[in-house]
């Protein structure tokens, strides 16, 4: 048998969530707090044209409490439409301004950050999409930079990187071809470099590069490519930086020929090709105390083709010591490589090849030659009207008309032409042919 205590007890807990629900929220929302939230049921179109106007009418109410500056009432009613009247077009406006009022009345981005991404998720057709993703990259920047919240003691806010980084990733899921993809990818790129993880940095702007092209995030994306390659070869002095440093560089001003980084570039250009020129001179000095010219011939080779000035004399200089000293290394470290050559010692000699064939003949190229066709003005004349003269001996007139035809044989004759009978002169009586014959 229960005691009167324990009857009592369901009671005084009831009065009591119902008077501290009463002083906070409105009285639905004590409702739902007691008895649980409904089924989202598919409501049929009669449905839904009474529920749009339930719903607009809390919707309404509740914008004038949050203009009134009752933002703990306006966001209950909100959250009525958002939970009982989830099919409604209203529900899509409560839930944005419900996380406007988190925006601005929390101190916890994150929490923020969510409650527009629960609009986003349960409202993408509705039109404040947009802005709900340009809420989400602004809390996302503000947590990026440390901006001071406001509280007690005004300390600044420290979120952590992977926190952040999970925010800007978030925007791109939800809009990958908006505005604010490049922007918030490039912002990744700029948080692994600020923590000087250099693979994950490159990989993030080569993303920008490959999936936003023609943004100018995407340019400059490039650029910062080729400066942590060559940061990284300053430090390291490693051949493998400073080609990816190239590589990046001209790749940037290709796509870029007018950029504001052009001077940049080319002067980084210019450093990375002095550095691997005299890499490539000290690596060749080596050899040559080696004894191996072919190696050291090579090398000289790249020092003059990336080399300044000054590089590339010294190493032609050595180039042309070598090639007295030991002429069939030196011919040796050119072959199978491509015709390209820095120095008057590596000239080719074709005359000498084993595949040497010579140059095709005059005629067979002319054979060779596809047939071309006539366009513009040339010496193309068209067929005469009348018929030239024949070729004659010299001195010999031309021939009568018709003494060309060939001659008769002997045995042939002619055809002879019927000639018509000459008509009486005038005044005579023709004469009467005879009657004929009788038949016998």
């Amino acid at each position: 048998m229960r005691s009167p205590l324990s009857s009592r007890l369901p009671v005084a807990a009831f009065a009591v969530a119902a008077t501290f629900f009463t002083v906070q929220t409105p009285a639905f929302a004590v409702l739902d707090f007691i008895f649980g939230k409904k089924e989202k049921v598919v409501p049929t179109a009669d449905e839904r044209a009474v529920q749009e106007q339930t719903a607009q009418g809390l919707l309404a109410q509740g914008l004038a409490a949050q203009q009134a500056g009752k933002t703990g009432r306006a966001k209950g009613y909100y959250e009525k439409v958002v939970n009982q009247y989830p099919f409604t077009q209203a529900a899509g406006e409560a839930a944005y301004q419900k996380a406007v009022i988190v925006r601005h009345t929390e101190n916890d981005l994150e929490e923020a950050f969510n409650a527009f991404q629960e609009f986003i998720d349960n409202h993408r057709q509705s039109p404040r999409f947009a802005e709900a993703i340009e809420k989400q990259y602004e809390i996302a920047e503000e947590a990026r930079g440390g901006k001071k919240q406001r509280s007690l003691l005004l300390l600044p806010m420290k979120m952590n990187p992977s926190d952040i980084l999970a925010f800007y990733e978030k925007i791109i899921t939800n809009a990958p071809y908006g505005k604010f993809a490049a922007l918030s990818q490039f912002s990744i790129a700029e948080i692994q470099q600020d923590l000087r993880e250099k693979d994950k940095a490159v990989q993030a702007y080569q993303k920008v590069v490959d999936n936003y092209p023609g943004t100018s995030q995407a340019s400059e994306a490039q650029f910062r490519i080729a400066s942590i390659s060559n940061v990284a070869a300053q430090r390291s002095e490693d051949a493998a930086n400073l080609t990816a440093t190239r590589d990046a560089l001209k790749t940037y001003m290709a796509a870029n020929p007018g950029g504001e980084r052009k001077q940049e570039a080319e002067q980084i250009l210019r450093q990375v090709n002095t550095a691997e020129a005299n890499q490539s001179l000290s690596v060749a000095k080596f050899y040559r105390t080696q004894g191996k010219t072919v190696a050291a011939a090579m090398y000289l080779n790249e020092a003059i083709k990336f080399g300044s000035p000054e590089v590339s004399a010294e190493a032609r200089e050595l180039l042309a010591e070598l090639a007295a000293e030991d002429p069939d290394g030196v011919s040796q470290s050119r072959r199978g490589q491509p015709d390209q050559d820095f120095t008057k010692l590596a000239s080719k000699d074709l005359k000498s090849r084993p595949d040497y064939v010579g140059p095709m003949a005059p005629e067979l190229a002319r054979l060779a030659e596809k047939p071309r066709m006539r366009s513009g003005n040339d010496s193309f004349m068209p067929i005469p009207l009348t018929e030239p003269a024949l070729p004659l001996q010299p001195g010999a007139a031309n021939p009568a008309p018709g003494s060309l035809l060939p001659s008769l044989p002997q045995t042939e004759k002619p055809a002879v032409l019927p000639v018509p009978p000459t008509p009486a002169p005038a005044g005579t009586t023709p004469p009467v042919p005879p009657a004929p014959k009788p038949a016998p």
